[in-house]
Order: structure tokens, then sequence, then C-alpha cells
């Protein structure tokens, strides 16, 4: 009966991993630039970049699966509110209506937005125990209007995990962010506005099955080295606390590091997020605990 009850606990651990490696997720929160100037015509094409911007988009999301989580988040100043599709699983009965009801109008609070969109997909890592992937798109054309949101919050979004890809939509030169996030592309027609989101829709996921915490070093390697010293600073405060949650003492001191001449080794292994800590290991050990807890009552009750 002893034995019997502890292969029972090795398979409830086992249960435990099996279910969390099954709950892998790609988690995507498309933020959408609706500002007046979405509605200036895209280059020679004559098609207005907003329209262009929701039918590439709903021309690529036919072609990602069918599982991939999607938020739609469209930021101006006429609602604060810019959450037209919810991160959740696909429903295009309901996606498709949100994106062709996308209409331009106000200015360009982008970093407000991005606190947002990166809260939303902290909480989803939260729920999801870490594992899966959690990504930002960003289709804009033009600057944002609270740039001391955007510089603050960008390290601190990436250094948190969320992976940060900018589209400039018929941008005269390179957004702000084009140095700082982890990829940006120039659109300047509503073709290369299309294959630049296929783009960011191929890199999703993880198709080598590495962890995140190996993956997570990869990703800060391609980054200015400028903005890396200030992400491994925010790497010490990280987890899944929303976005400008820190003390300022501890934004202070990310910026600080932001600035300063260091020289960052990118080969060194990178620290896991607080965040991702629960994931499988964490239920191993679970049930490992739970195993060895059966076993020392079955051992007592077999003496008496």
């Amino acid at each position: 009966m002893k034995r019997l009850m502890i292969l029972a606990g090795l398979f409830l651990a086992s249960s435990f991993v099996t279910r969390a490696q099954g709950v892998y997720t790609d988690n995507v929160v498309i933020v959408v630039d609706a500002s007046g100037s979405m509605g200036d015509k895209m280059g020679r094409s004559g098609m207005l970049k907003i329209d262009a911007a929701k039918t590439a988009i709903k021309e690529v999301l036919r072609t990602i699966p069918s599982d991939t989580r999607i938020g739609l988040l469209v930021f101006s100043t006429r609602g604060k509110n810019g959450w037209v599709y919810p991160l959740s699983e696909r429903d295009d009965s309901r996606l498709l209506p949100a994106i062709d009801g996308l209409a331009q109008g106000g200015g360009t609070p982008l970093g407000e937005f991005m606190k947002y969109g990166a809260d939303e997909l902290l909480k989803a890592r939260e729920q999801q125990y870490g594992y899966g992937s959690y990504r930002m798109l960003i289709v804009t054309d033009g600057e944002a209007k609270d740039t001391n949101l955007v510089e603050m919050y960008t390290p601190e979004i990436i250094s948190r995990g969320i992976t940060m890809d900018v589209i400039g939509v018929d941008m005269g030169s390179a957004h702000t962010l084009a140095r700082k996030v982890h990829s940006y592309r120039a659109a300047d027609d509503p073709e290369s506005l299309t294959r630049a989101i296929q783009q960011v829709f191929a890199e999703v996921g993880r198709a080598d099955g590495s962890s995140a915490e190996e993956s997570a070093f990869e990703e800060l390697a391609g980054l200015p080295d400028g903005m890396a010293p200030a992400i491994l600073a925010g790497l010490a405060v990280s987890g899944n606390e929303p976005i400008g949650g820190r003390s300022r003492q501890a934004v202070t001191q990310t910026q600080s590091v932001a600035q300063a001449p260091v020289s960052v080794q990118t080969s060194m292994p990178a620290s896991q997020p607080q965040g991702q800590g629960r994931d499988w290991g964490f239920l191993l050990w679970v049930g490992l605990i739970a195993v060895y807890f059966i076993a020392k009552v079955l051992g007592v009750n077999s003496r008496n």
C-alpha cells in the first residue's frame, strides 16, 4: 500500500509537469496608433494609413496559429480605454469587426498605452506561470506626445521579459524607439506594412524550445549598448508587477546606469525574471514535497 501511494504521488508530480508544459501560449498585444495623422494618405498609394494598417493586420492574422492569444489596443486622446479587443483567445467573429471599426482622431499618448499593453501581458504571464511568449507590437506613424513616459517605460517593459517590436508607418525618419526595442521596421507603403507585420508574427513563439531564461540574453544582445545597462538594472526589480510600479529610487538607479559608460557583456547567463519562476520546475518541487509528506504519513501509520 505504501509503495502504491508513493507511486501515486510521483504520478501526481509528473502530471503537474505535463500540465505546465501543455499551457505554453503565445501572447501578442498589437498597439495601433489612431491619431489624426493616421488619416493621411500613405505614400503614393492613395490609401489612408489607418486603412492600410487595418488591412495588413487582418491579412496577417488569418495566417497565424489560431491558438495565439491576441489583444488589440488603440491609442489616441479620444478615450482612455483603448482596448477594442482585450488580450484573449482569438475569436475572429469579434476580432475582425473590431479591427474594421478602428478610426483615427486625436493625439499620440504612446507611453501611456505602452503601459496598458505591457500590464495586460504581465497579468497573462502570471496566470500562465510564465510558460509562454509575451510580445507587444506597436504600429505608429509619429513620435509620442508623452516622450517622458516612453523613455521611462521602455527599458522597464523589456526588463520584464516582454519583446517589443515597432513599425514606423510612412515616417520621414526612423522613430525614436528604433534603437531602443528588439526590432524596428519602416513601412512606406501598404505592401511593406503587411510584410513588416508578417515578419513580426513569424518570430512569435519559441520554435527551438529553449527556456525563457536561456533566450533572455540573446534578446539583450541585439539591443543598442545604451539600452542594455538600463534593462539589466531593471532585471533586479522585475517581475509581474505593473509597469511604473517601482519606487522612484529604483527608477533613478535604472536611469543612472543607462547614462553611465558601462560595457555590457552579453555572453553571461541571464537572470530569470521573477514572474517566470512559477513554471514546471516549481510545480515539480510541489509534487515531490507532496510525495515526501505522503511517505512520512504512511510510515507513521505503518508503525502504528
